[in-house]
């Protein structure tokens, strides 16, 4: 499976970045998600993808 990003969803709360810094980022400008890394398998990241407040980190 591949994450699905959804920028617009995001309103840069920085828990993905929380729990999983190696594979998330925030943009400097508007603070929203940014994608470093494919990791579908890692557990940080699907706990990024399930706890993301607003939804914007789904799988694909």
């Amino acid at each position: 499976m591949v994450i699905v990003v959804d920028r617009e969803r995001c309103a840069a709360a920085g828990q993905c970045v929380t729990w999983a810094p190696r594979f998330f980022g925030q943009d400097p400008d508007d603070g929203r998600v940014i994608l470093l890394a494919e990791a579908s398998g890692v557990p940080e990241v699907r706990r990024a993808v399930t706890g993301c407040p607003t939804g914007a980190l789904s799988w694909g």
